[in-house]
């Protein structure tokens, strides 16, 4: 039976996220061989050498390592305000939809949810308008506003310099603050032919994900200036996010800084492939414009074949894609998938598909 499991681990194409990453045989050697401390005490060489790197490469003063995206959210969103306040989001941002609710949970923060455009933007009206720091009693304090880029349900849409400086002009007027879940920043950096530094100069924090472009096997960053790190380390520990000898885990996140930045270029051409591919299917649809990085989204219709239907089909042919109802479905391509994956993803989609109709 491990021998059958492993023969499938193998050979199975694992589109359903780009979380799903496995570390490369040199990342995994300079993560065993990591010099290693008491992160809590300040004495793990590996984490305070990642977290430096990070803050250099953001162009901030200082960097946090944290278990996962979801705390790095909720660190920031703490950091930033107090009990009763507000924050404006996108409706499909993954603060609001995919983090359990734990601003509110957590935080007693108040979240005002503003309507995202399909490239994962908000208008700037609705977040003037959404602003709420009068005198009235009625009403919560709006103290932060949150961004994502690339924006996951929004077509993975990288978020340009001159639309975050927009918000950041609407902001400050305000005495609002500005943070980035930037989960996918790499993504956006790459489409975007800018570097991240230059992507999160108008935001007052930002975060980014090391276990999903980058394949790492867990982690997240935070970015900000050192009192907002130092107020996120001690957040950090309330939440039980203080570690001990994590870095074995910094380690992976150093190499792929180093490493696995530039190859992100290789994962959106994948994408672009397979969605050229996938519109020439007439079962299909699918917006070709709205592929902007490593996320797919596209439809199946016109066929007498249902969503878990579909996914099981897939399954039994090693392949794995995110259903999100509705006939719509999602694929993101990542480290591990090379192009001969596509074809075959491809030629199995059509050949479950002329089974059915």
């Amino acid at each position: 039976n491990l021998f059958y499991n492993l023969i499938i681990l193998i050979i199975m194409i694992d589109l359903r996220s780009d979380t799903v990453t496995q570390p490369s045989k040199d990342m995994k050697k300079i993560m065993f061989n990591a010099p290693l401390g008491d992160d809590v005490y300040g004495d793990d060489p590996s984490i305070n050498s990642l977290e430096k790197k990070a803050s250099n490469l953001f162009g901030k003063e200082a960097a946090l390592f944290v278990p996962s995206g979801t705390m790095a959210n909720l660190i920031s969103v703490l950091a930033h305000c107090n009990r009763g306040d507000e924050i404006l989001l996108g409706d499909k941002s993954h603060i609001f939809v995919y983090e359990a609710g734990g601003t509110s949970v957590f935080g007693g923060i108040h979240s005002h949810q503003l309507k995202n455009n399909d490239d994962g933007t908000i208008n700037l009206e609705d977040i003037k308008n959404g602003i709420r720091n009068s005198e009235d009693s009625h009403h919560p304090i709006s103290r932060l506003v949150c961004l994502e880029n690339t924006h996951n349900l929004c077509y993975g849409a990288p978020i340009g310099i001159k639309y975050l400086e927009s918000v950041k002009k609407i902001i400050t007027l305000n005495n609002l603050k500005l943070h980035l879940d930037g989960a996918r920043i790499f993504n956006a950096a790459i489409a975007l032919k800018t570097s991240v530094k230059e992507l999160t100069k108008n935001v007052d924090s930002v975060s980014c994900c090391l276990s999903k472009g980058l394949s790492c096997p867990v982690g997240s960053l935070i970015m900000s200036n050192q009192d907002f790190i130092n107020k996120s380390r001690r957040i950090r520990k309330a939440l039980g996010g203080g570690m001990r000898q994590s870095g074995i885990l910094a380690a992976g996140g150093e190499y792929a800084l180093k490493h696995m930045v530039d190859r992100i270029e290789e994962d959106h051409a994948n994408a672009q492939l397979l969605a050229k591919e996938l519109s020439e299917i007439n079962e299909i649809k699918i917006d070709l414009s709205k592929v902007y990085t490593n996320i797919i989204f596209f439809y199946l219709q016109n066929i007498n074949l249902e969503d878990k239907g579909f996914i099981s089909e897939l399954s039994n042919n090693n392949i794995k894609i995110d259903s999100k109802g509705n006939r719509k479905f999602r694929i993101v391509t990542h480290y591990g998938i090379k192009k001969e994956d596509i074809h075959n993803v491809i030629k199995t989609i059509k050949k479950i598909i002329n089974n059915y109709v």
